[in-house]
């Protein structure tokens, strides 16, 4: 195990070393605004978590001496995690292996050295968390079938829950990268056309995960407006009411992380064509929840218990659909599970369903009942993988929503 204490509820154990990007005050780096005129910011700089604190890559990368990364030692000095998800999947396994044993209790080069580890480590709360990733591209898939069911029987009913391409492909959507924002930045109402039902902020449930030569996951939660986009939808699809807010955790999980908690892929009838086809299970029990709290509660209310192992199309399969027509995909682009439902009410991933489109309350507690978000809302998602003694957790992803500007 690590020298760094880990307490076991943790989301940054030994075994999970997720990638974010992080500054501090006393850490700036100058920035020319124009000629002659030189102002001061914080450095954004590349860490891993573990336990409260940070590791600061910037300050270690001389350790990187592998023949994948050492000759790249320099993607450490970045401000984005871009030029690292480039490198390739052999690079990323060889800092892993390096960081977990540069980690390792038993040693001594980070341990023993005090002054490499008063400059290399930064407790987590006196650090400000960026987004990771430059984000060029953003697609938003449709993976979950009891999701996908529970939509189809509120808006088409029973008889044709599913579109009959649904069980054929993975369905997906283009997004706004320009949108997505991390942890913590608040969420505005939008303004729009929308039916005269108005009113209806939604929030969705999905894991996300970019695109590098390995796939790598990260956790975040999404909000739409159901009410501008039942009025958009018909006849084109997602537009004004999917592209104002999309919440991301700033901590990046590799995929390694990830790997003992694989479970078998889900029977799918029919079976798809070959190029959607793998053999290897690539289906993750991740536990996750949504938690909400209006203004002037005293603690948040937890409404979702839901779990990853319940999407139908994999990651690969989005990925491979994504890409089967040449679509050229870049390090950074972010592609998304869709809304993470499961059989039950209880892990329902939307207020869409858990409300079932307003026509019952959710109980917050307090007195306080929601069908769908009010302002003043604060949304949080948590999510983890559960090992013996330890987590590989994704980090907090909350917001706030805030009214609509005024017109």
């Amino acid at each position: 195990m690590s020298f760094v204490k880990v307490e076991e509820k943790s989301d940054f154990s030994y075994h999970n070393l997720p990638y974010g990007v992080f500054s501090t005050p006393d850490n700036v780096s100058p920035f020319l605004l124009v000629p002659h005129i030189c102002i001061k910011q914080s450095r954004h700089r590349i860490g891993v978590a573990i336990g409260d604190q940070i590791l600061d890559l910037s300050a270690i990368k001389h350790l990187f001496n592998g023949p994948a990364l050492g000759p790249h030692q320099d993607v450490f000095e970045q401000p984005t995690l871009n030029a690292f998800m480039a490198v390739g999947y052999d690079a990323w396994r060889e800092a892993r292996k390096c960081l977990q044993m540069l980690l390792a209790a038993n040693e001594s080069t980070l341990r023993d050295d005090a002054s490499l580890r008063s400059r290399a480590f930064v407790q987590q709360t006196s650090a400000v968390m960026h987004l990771p990733a430059e984000i060029g591209d953003y697609t938003d898939f449709y993976s979950s079938k009891d999701h996908a069911t529970n939509v189809g029987i509120m808006f088409r009913g029973k008889e044709n829950a599913l579109m009959p391409n649904w069980l054929r492909l993975p369905v997906g959507y283009h997004g706004r990268a320009s949108s997505v924002v991390v942890s913590g930045a608040p969420i505005r109402r939008p303004r729009g056309q929308m039916r005269p039902d108005a009113g209806k902020q939604n929030c969705n449930l999905e894991m996300y995960y970019f695109v590098t030569y390995s796939m790598q996951c990260l956790f975040l939660f999404y909000v739409a407006a159901r009410d501008i986009q039942a009025w958009e939808y018909v006849p084109l699809g997602p537009f004004l009411g999917k592209n104002f807010g999309t919440t991301i955790s700033p901590w990046v999980v590799p995929m390694e992380a990830l790997m003992p908690f694989v479970e078998p892929n889900p029977v799918q009838d029919p079976v798809p064509l070959p190029y959607l086809r793998h053999d290897d299970p690539y289906t993750f029990n991740i536990n996750l929840f949504v938690a909400v709290k209006g203004e002037g509660m005293r603690e948040a209310a937890t409404i979702c218990k839901s779990n990853f192992k319940y999407m139908y199309w994999s990651m690969k399969q989005q990925l491979a659909h994504h890409t089967v027509n040449g679509c050229n995909v870049r390090p950074g682009d972010l592609l998304a599970s869709g809304t993470i439902s499961g059989p039950d009410p209880e892990s329902f991933g939307s207020m869409l369903e858990l409300s079932w489109r307003g026509s019952k309350t959710i109980d917050l507690g307090d007195g306080e009942t929601r069908t769908f978000l009010k302002d003043g809302d604060e949304v949080t998602l948590t999510g983890h993988c559960e090992g013996r003694g330890y987590r590989v957790g994704f980090g907090l992803c909350e917001g706030k929503i805030l009214p609509a500007l005024q017109q």
